[in-house]
């Protein structure tokens, strides 16, 4: 069969399994399949792909036919420049994190001390540490699979070239919370699961049926982590050190708040570029 051909098929189905962006998904499928590049559909359509690929080509198409998010199927996502291995272990790295880093590089200097709670993939902690130098970054999780990830992610930033000192080991930690982690940092950072228990059922299948749901819910009204993290984070951080929290696009004001009440002072809200509250950062 032709490159071109086995596109519009895999494009056809995709569009009658109601998925969205159909033809870009298609797309990436295939040159993911056939290590080809985009340039290749309008070029090279005419090329024949081996029975091999075809038959890999069509199970993809099934699977993201079935909702399985196209991050899963392809086994990464990129994120802050980098790209990040991702399995169903941890949640897939968003766009919309990417101004909590974003917001941290802003007050991040050279040597500081990094605490990444909920780390998953690891992807917000090791963008921190690929974009300074010298700094000491602790991952901590609950999950045992996610920081498997998270540490085949360290390999792989490591290993990308720069014109720096190397990145220092990361310090991995399964954790619930606090529990187990020790000492103070410069810097907390925690993009915690903050969806209510109430509306999981109304997340696109994509996420509600194929990422981890320890990873998405907030408990009853989204907040359960932000109340532990913030009563727990001044006993971890150094005097004059910040804690930059990723919240939901309504929870803005009760999580500021709740940083007050823990004696956390010159708050910030920073919003995402959709114009949505998405960071709030705290000075202690």
């Amino acid at each position: 069969m032709k490159y071109n051909e086995l596109y519009e098929i895999g494009k056809n189905k995709l569009k009658a399994a109601g998925i969205e962006e159909y033809e870009l998904d298609a797309r990436l499928l295939l040159e993911s399949v056939c290590t080809t590049k985009r340039h290749d559909l309008l070029v090279n359509g005419e090329r024949e792909v081996t029975t091999g690929q075809e038959q890999d080509y069509v199970n993809h198409i099934l699977k993201r036919g079935n909702h399985v998010p196209l991050q899963y199927i392809l086994g990464e996502q990129e994120f802050m420049g980098l790209n990040f291995t991702v399995t169903p272990a941890a949640l897939i790295p968003r766009q919309d994190t990417e101004t909590l880093v974003e917001e941290v590089k802003r007050h991040l200097y050279d040597g500081m001390t990094i605490l990444d709670m909920c780390t998953g993939t690891g992807c917000i902690l090791l963008s921190l540490l690929y974009y300074s130098n010298n700094c000491q970054g602790t991952g901590v999780d609950i999950s045992a699979e996610a920081l498997k990830i998270a540490a085949r992610n360290e390999e792989r930033i490591t290993s990308l070239p720069r014109n720096a000192p190397p990145i220092k080991k990361v310090n991995w930690i399964e954790s619930d919370l606090f529990a187990k982690v020790s000492g103070r940092f410069d810097i907390i950072v925690a993009n915690p699961p903050y969806i209510p228990t109430k509306t999981i059922d109304e997340l696109m299948p994509e996420v509600r049926q194929y990422e981890p749901l320890l990873a998405l819910d907030g408990k009853k009204d989204g907040l359960y982590f932000y109340r532990k993290i913030i009563d727990r984070a001044s006993q971890h951080l150094n005097k004059g050190g910040m804690l930059f929290l990723e919240i939901g696009f309504d929870q803005a004001e009760v999580v500021a708040n709740m940083t007050a009440e823990k004696g956390f002072y010159d708050t910030n809200v920073i919003k995402d570029l959709a114009g949505n509250d998405r960071v709030v950062c705290s000075l202690l």
